[in-house]
């Protein structure tokens, strides 16, 4: 377990699944974006965890925070990429530091497993979250500052 002050950082076990839910759904609902209700989700999040190729990341105790992480092989390399999938911290949590203790948390753990990329997206008009993930090292333009820019497509099926 790894800490920042007072709040402790791990990965997530089974036992977690509910508090995942809920910290997803009330993120989704933050931004109102569409969710599946929570005892649905966390059948969905216990089964992630089983099948190996997601690590979610916990910050306190109960949770207050969370980083999501899909990982995948890598076409260019040997190693795995890591798709960071979400970094959530509860509202009244924010503001001191542990979104970005997870997100160097989360690193860390990418590392450890032996991916060598990392992607993410996030919206235009967080601010708040482009600005952590600069201030780390990720860039929003392509291969290196002053590439072109990445644009990110979704599309449902």
């Amino acid at each position: 377990m790894a800490g920042t002050g007072s709040t402790t950082l791990r990965p997530a076990g089974a036992d977690d699944a509910p508090a995942i839910a809920r910290l997803l759904v009330d993120f989704n609902n933050e931004f109102d974006a569409s969710a599946p209700p929570v005892d649905e989700l966390t059948v969905r999040v216990a089964e992630l965890l089983r099948g190996g190729d997601t690590v979610i990341a916990l910050a306190g105790e109960p949770p207050c925070g969370l980083a999501a992480m899909r990982f995948r092989t890598s076409i260019w390399t040997p190693r795995e990429e890591c798709y960071l999938a979400e970094l959530y911290v509860a509202p009244g949590e924010r503001g001191r530091g542990i979104g970005r203790a997870l997100l160097t948390y989360a690193l860390e753990l990418a590392r450890a497993r032996g991916a060598d990329y990392v992607d993410l997206n996030t919206a235009e008009t967080d601010t708040a979250a482009r600005a952590l993930y600069e201030s780390m090292g990720f860039s929003s333009t392509e291969h290196k500052p002053g590439g072109p820019v990445n644009i990110y497509y979704e599309r449902e099926l």
